[in-house]
């Protein structure tokens, strides 16, 4: 069992300014994304230039920040959001939804596609193999922030919380009675996720990217990736407490039912693309 080290969540303050670890994890992953880009832009016939890939990214941001934070307010804080219209911005306490932050991309993918004329999964098969980086060091900033914690487990890497930081954890979703110190050990579903969604979906896509695939085979096989990590995780996640489970069973939460629709429309993706077989040019 070991003790969850409470890492400041502020990397340092410059008077009324303040850095933050989470929208630092944020600014790694864009990096990281666009360096990579810029190595597969750089590829013989990659059909890319450097220029591209700079404009890509402030498309990307923009879907990623936008579309995070309205689908969290819209699927897990809309009653949040009305009682404080300005949390919407402050991005930096955490509260930014995966699926939300993929609709915004491939919003802003399409504008791009239009601007550029790629064609749209020309565009999502390319960045799908760079988004695990941003996905990872997200989990990771979720880790620093103390938020997104798994529930009770017996494994030898179960971290105990302290309560006097996090009452909100130990009160709404631990229940635990007042004046309890620490809570029981827990799984670390941050860092599950950032190894799941972050390493092994890099791993996979990466790889499976080099070669020349059919048209929409690397978006599909990022959606379905992406929603058996998160769908086996939400198994030992908690889920918000004000939603709670969405089955008596105590086990089906929001986040594995909206992963649904990624596995079914990523499988429709794959069987068109072997069937289409189509290469992405």
């Amino acid at each position: 069992m070991l003790t969850y080290p409470s890492i400041d969540p502020v990397i340092l303050s410059i008077g009324p300014v303040s850095i933050h670890w989470y929208g630092a994890m944020y600014l790694v992953g864009f990096v990281g994304g666009w360096w990579l880009g810029r190595r597969r832009a750089a590829a013989p016939d990659s059909g890319w230039t450097a220029e591209q890939i700079d404009d890509l990214l402030f498309y990307i941001v923009l879907g990623v920040v936008l579309g995070g934070r309205l689908g969290y307010t819209l699927f897990y804080g809309f009653a949040g959001l009305l009682n404080d219209p300005l949390s919407l911005f402050r991005i930096w306490d955490g509260g930014m939804s995966f699926h939300g932050g993929l609709l915004g991309v491939l919003f802003s993918m399409w504008l791009f596609g239009r601007r550029y004329q790629k064609r749209f999964f020309q565009l999502t098969d390319f960045i799908a193999p760079l988004i695990p980086i941003g996905l990872g060091a997200g989990r990771l900033g979720n880790f620093v922030n103390g938020e997104l914690w798994g529930g009770p487990g017996s494994v030898p890497w179960a971290m105990q919380v302290s309560c006097g930081r996090f009452v909100e954890l130990c009160r709404d979703k631990l229940q635990l009675p007042p004046g309890s110190e620490f809570t029981p050990p827990l799984h670390p579903s941050q860092l599950y996720e950032a190894g799941l969604e972050g390493l092994a979906m890099f791993l996979i896509l990466w790889l499976y990217s080099r070669k020349p695939r059919p048209a929409m085979a690397v978006s599909g096989l990022f959606l379905i990736s992406y929603g058996v990590f998160r769908f086996l995780v939400e198994m030992v996640r908690m889920p918000d407490a004000h939603i709670g489970y969405l089955a008596a069973s105590n086990w089906f939460t929001l986040g594995q039912l909206l992963t649904l629709p990624m596995l079914l429309v990523g499988a429709l993706l794959l069987f068109l693309a072997y069937k289409n077989r189509t290469t992405m040019d």
